[in-house]
């Protein structure tokens, strides 16, 4: 069984087969015989969906009932289809630090279901997923594939990385630098995560990609910033949908809650029912200060997906089934930029819906792809 820990993954190259999939896809026109060459001019496809003003989702748009300016100026719409032919790549990034422990029973539950619904039975589709886990350390568990059965069975093991227990059961006063919450990078690791998921594994596939982040949002040891990794979720042209969960923490230090295969770790959400009364953390926050909640909201606006939040693990298996639908909800949007970038410069896009009562969640922007083709 594969697992790595991601900083140790050599970057992958970026074939040029997958090209079509990033913000530019298409190969331009050639130019007419006796005319100058032109700076090339790729469409972009962007992902997008639409709710009513009752959050319900909208499935019967087309191209005219949405409009679409890139960096202040009007575009024209080639298309907007909800497009299935394209492999639908998932990856499913988890928080598996103490502070989110309590929800990790219902959690692999409702990620198991969740990906029985998005990957299909049969062995030869190409719609794919992985899993990567993370809190003081961020590893994936299983690569890119369409094997549920790979899928459920990490999912079923899945627990905290031996750095998270060695840093919650060891001693604080450890010489190795990683082991104590006082040294290095000392806590959970959400931006890597989301920066090596988009960068190492997403952005040389094609195809819809789509992340599903499950996680308190609090990040207190990554080395990419918050921007970093949606900066990397933009260049891989994906979309994260988030799950935030606020969490509570047990009282004993030597416990982690949900933990599996580990005889007497406990499993249950605590201060229910027969468990060992347990006390509400502060609201979770980034080394910043910057609360978890918004974080989780702004990295799900600024992708273009969706932010949600379980109140209680039981809520978890309902978000799942939620995001499948939105998954399936999904447009493509295809337009030509009036204007080449070959430089491989941010673009800010901005799509709109005709009809007031009618919201778009769409990317902030995309960057070109740099080069001509």
């Amino acid at each position: 069984m594969r697992k790595s820990t991601l900083f140790a993954l050599p970057m992958l190259a970026l074939a040029g087969a997958f090209l079509e999939s990033s913000g530019g896809t298409q190969q331009p026109a050639p130019a007419p015989a006796g005319t100058a060459a032109k700076p090339a001019v790729r469409d972009v496809i962007l992902p997008i969906t639409v709710r009513d003003k009752k959050g319900a989702l909208v499935n019967d748009l087309s191209k005219n009932d949405v409009t679409l300016s890139q960096d202040g100026r009007p575009q024209t719409i080639k298309s907007l289809a909800r497009e299935s032919s394209q492999p639908l790549r998932v990856g499913l990034l988890v928080d598996t630090s103490r502070a989110v422990g309590g929800a990790m029973n219902e959690e692999r539950k409702a990620a198991t279901q969740f990906v029985s619904a998005v990957l299909p039975e049969n062995s030869d589709a190409k719609d794919q997923a992985f899993l990567i886990h993370f809190d003081r350390e961020v590893e994936l568990l299983e690569d890119f594939t369409n094997s549920r059965e790979k899928l459920n069975r990490e999912l079923e093991d899945m627990g905290p990385t031996k750095q998270e227990r060695y840093d919650n059961q060891g001693p604080e006063t450890a010489g190795d630098d990683r082991g104590s919450a006082r040294h290095g990078r000392n806590g959970t690791q959400l931006y890597d995560a989301i920066y090596l998921a988009s960068d190492e594994l997403m952005k040389s596939k094609d195809g819809r990609k789509i992340l599903v982040l499950f996680s308190n949002g609090a990040d207190r040891g990554s080395k990419e910033t918050l921007n970093d990794a949606i900066d990397a979720a933009d260049r891989a042209n994906l979309a994260i949908y988030t799950i935030f969960f606020k969490g509570q923490q047990e009282r004993s230090e030597t416990e982690f809650p949900g933990q599996r295969r580990r005889p007497g770790m406990g499993g249950g959400w605590p201060g229910s029912g027969g468990g060992g009364g347990g006390r509400r953390d502060p609201e979770p926050t980034s080394a910043s200060g910057v609360d978890g909640k918004k974080i989780m909201q702004q990295i799900a606006t600024r992708t273009g997906g969706h932010a949600y939040e379980a109140k209680k693990p039981a809520d978890l298996e309902a978000i799942y089934k939620l995001v499948d639908e939105e998954i399936r909800a999904q447009y493509l949007l295809t337009f030509t930029p009036d204007k080449a970038d070959d430089e491989g410069g941010f673009h800010k896009v901005e799509v709109k819906a005709k009809k007031e009562d009618l919201f778009v969640s769409a990317p902030e922007g995309y960057y070109a792809l740099e080069g001509k083709p």
